[in-house]
């Protein structure tokens, strides 16, 4: 797969919009290969599995984003539901991870 690609401004056709588009998911998974690393290391350093779970810290992640979403003008409603699929995604696997290395 070409690793070059334009910025969306300076795309001209379809097929520099796809690159780009491709390009980015694999970014998008670098960037998530790395928050579950931090999954890992919350699991290796939490000494209860009650804390994993953490709903104030979860809401604030969420706002945080909605509002980040906001100020760059994307749909932030559905942005927000995003993280919060993410975000309970990323605690189940910490969960998964805390028992995995007590077990």
């Amino acid at each position: 797969m070409d690793e070059s690609f334009k910025v969306p401004d300076e795309c001209r056709d379809m097929a520099d919009v796809r690159r780009g588009v491709d390009a980015t998911d694999r970014q998008i998974m670098d960037l998530l290969d790395r928050r579950f690393g931090y999954m890992r290391a919350a699991a290796r350093i939490k000494p209860d599995r009650g804390a994993v779970r953490d709903e104030e810290r979860k809401a604030a992640v969420i706002e945080a984003v909605r509002h980040d979403a906001q100020n760059r003008a994307l749909p932030s409603d559905r942005i927000a539901k995003i993280w919060e699929l993410l975000v309970e995604t990323s605690i189940a696997y910490e969960m998964d991870e805390w028992d995995r290395l007590r077990n």
